[in-house]
């Protein structure tokens, strides 16, 4: 056990920090909601369009950037996607109309990151360990983002409060472009299988036909629709009910240092007890979660245990979701197949971040989508408990690892 985490040390140690800038980072642009929106006089809906196009983009852009990395290894496509994501950043600070935002934020930020995030990162994780390490490896992979979720969050916003959100947006740009020294860390190259090789065509065939596939699928698409609708709106929700700008940053970073607990904690019991048991069980928490601040009068006490108890269950989705298609499909082609599932993660992503903006501008109110969100909750517990961990006869033909 000590060699293998000494061989695979400086692999979990790059992916950690990349996740960690490029996670951290993301998850700040709620921040920039109200000060670009309030500037030019913008709904809401502009903004929230702008990052749910990106969550999309990001999404569609997934599965080929992971089929590339699987097939020429990880390390160009993380290089070419801190490119992309500093780059965005740095446009996005410059940003003056609708049309340049969803440039910037939409499409240069979404390829940007496709190639840098969990789908392309976890699959270098799930390559470099073995079967019985790679759920844990995973669940410290992933909690390194939350603690740049946690660390990135005050950040942002004593930058937008010194500098401006331009000046803070071109900043952010060049803190990302960090991701570029650290891709030689990462040492991914492509897997050679000792058994018959399996083509693109064949891998994509016999995942698209796997039920347990598509439950992982939808369910993920819960996944994605919470987390954008809380990360992008919950500042500007709280913000309405009176509480200080302040409030709202220290709730998404609470989600962020709770979130290495919980992701950890995943991944742990993830080599322990059935994945999909727990996915069920952590969505029927969410729903309760999100229930009870609904429930109970907003204030910052409140806020702030949402935010812990949100925190507990945010991506702790990823290393079980992403272990579980491991486990079923093999490693070879995990970063494609990862982001396939993680496609449906997005488009719930795209419709989370940009309803929350429109039901708001035509309501007035974010209370349809928090109960939207209750039900998917309770969708996404239903969709994963069927799903089985067996490996596909493919691999227990062959008898190889896992």
């Amino acid at each position: 056990m000590t060699s293998i985490w000494r061989t695979s040390g400086w692999v979990l140690v790059g992916s950690a920090l990349i996740l960690a800038l490029s996670l951290g980072i993301r998850h700040g642009f709620g921040l920039f909601l109200s000060p670009m929106s309030a500037q030019f006089g913008w709904g809401r809906e502009v903004f929230a369009f702008a990052i749910a196009f990106q969550n999309l983009l990001w999404g569609l852009a997934q599965p080929f950037a992971g089929g590339l990395a699987d097939r020429y290894g990880a390390g160009k496509v993380v290089l070419i996607g801190g490119v992309l994501y500093a780059a965005g950043l740095i446009c996005m600070s410059m940003a003056d109309s609708p049309s340049t935002l969803l440039m910037s934020a939409g499409v240069l930020i979404g390829i940007g990151l496709s190639g840098t995030t969990f789908s392309i990162i976890l699959g270098v994780v799930g390559r470099a360990l073995p079967a019985e390490k790679r759920s844990m490896g995973m669940g410290l992979a992933s909690a390194a983002g939350s603690f740049g979720q946690f660390i990135m969050l005050p950040g942002s916003l004593g930058l937008i409060d010194g500098l401006g959100w331009s000046k803070a947006l071109f900043v952010l740009g060049i803190l990302v472009a960090l991701i570029l020294p650290l891709v030689p860390m990462l040492k991914d190259k492509p897997l050679v299988s000792s058994g018959p090789q399996q083509t693109l065509g064949e891998a994509l065939h016999e995942a698209c036909t796997h039920s347990g596939f598509w439950l992982l699928a939808f369910g993920f698409f819960v996944c994605g629709f919470q987390v954008v609708f809380i990360g992008v709106h919950l500042p500007a929700y709280l913000l309405d009910q009176h509480l200080a700008a302040t409030t709202g940053t220290t709730v998404l970073a609470l989600i962020g240092l709770f979130n290495i607990v919980g992701t950890y904690t995943a991944g742990w019991l993830g080599g322990r007890m059935s994945k999909p048991r727990l996915l069920t069980a952590l969505y029927l928490l969410r729903a309760v979660v999100i229930a009870l601040f609904l429930w109970w009068p907003v204030s910052t006490t409140s806020a702030y245990l949402f935010g812990i108890a949100m925190g507990l269950l945010w991506l702790s989705t990823v290393p079980l979701t992403n272990g579980t298609v491991a486990t079923l499909f093999g490693v070879r082609n995990l970063s494609m197949l990862g982001g396939i599932v993680f496609l449906f993660h997005q488009l719930g992503a795209f419709l989370g971040g940009w309803l929350g903006g429109v039901v708001y501008d035509r309501m007035g109110s974010y209370e349809l989508i928090w109960q939207v969100s209750i039900g998917l909750s309770l969708l996404a517990a239903a969709l994963n408990w069927p799903v089985r961990e067996r490996p596909v006869a493919r691999l227990q033909a062959q008898g190889v690892a896992l």
